[in-house]
């Protein structure tokens, strides 16, 4: 157990700073690996009645992946089927956090680095198609800001994988949106002009970062 002293008065005084530049409006959605996908997913959509939207096969993420959702978000919870064994407190895949427009999105990416906070990801998911930056609180655990998931209607059908289009730079994601994402910016002073070089490294990163989050290392 810890020794270390806790100050409830100090905890209760920390609180938001004025002047940050997003405004989280919700908890998104939460990705957990686990050992038998088809044992998690049956388990959320037989018991508690969620819906499947999308599913990546093991090409895209080892031992697959299924985006399950419970209103008209695309997902709100995912599972990862790359939990080698027993569960050791390590299903958390990454936790995410809805802001109201792009432009916060942007903005966060910038308030990030101010606080030289390392940015893991940047730009547009496959499935869903959020914009979004990802990063880790002190703990490793991965977080994501995130803009524009896709919402499913009546129907229930998402997007067709070959609307997909994964960016690995918000630039890239605000210049090549999918369809029906509507991507304009008020405010153009936040993008970052990129040269061929970050280009490249960048999205090496992007795809580094992004297949080890997965459980692929290759």
């Amino acid at each position: 157990m810890s020794d270390q002293i806790v100050d409830p008065a100090r905890i209760k005084a920390m609180t938001r700073p004025h002047g940050t530049p997003f405004n989280i409006t919700k908890i998104g959605h939460v990705v957990l690996n686990c050992r038998d996908l088809e044992a998690s997913t049956r388990f959320y959509t037989e018991v508690l009645g969620f819906r499947v939207s999308d599913v990546y096969t093991p090409d895209i993420a080892p031992g697959g992946m299924v985006f399950l959702r419970f209103n008209h978000d695309h997902h709100g919870v995912a599972l990862v089927g790359s939990l080698p064994e027993e569960s050791r407190a390590i299903e958390l895949n990454h936790m995410a956090f809805e802001v109201a427009t792009l432009d916060e999105v942007f903005r966060a990416r910038e308030h990030l680095k101010k606080h030289e906070v390392p940015i893991d990801f940047e730009g547009r998911r496959r499935a869903g198609a959020q914009i979004a930056v990802e990063f880790r609180d002190p703990d490793g655990h991965r977080l994501e800001i995130f803009w524009g998931l896709d919402q499913l209607g009546s129907s229930g059908f998402g997007r067709p994988p070959e609307e997909w289009i994964w960016a690995h730079t918000l630039e890239e994601a605000v210049a090549n949106p999918v369809k029906g994402q509507d991507t304009t910016l008020p405010d153009r002073s936040v993008l970052k002009t990129w040269s061929p070089e970050e280009e490249r490294k960048q999205r090496e990163y992007s795809i580094t970062t992004q297949t080890a989050k997965l459980g692929r290392h290759d």
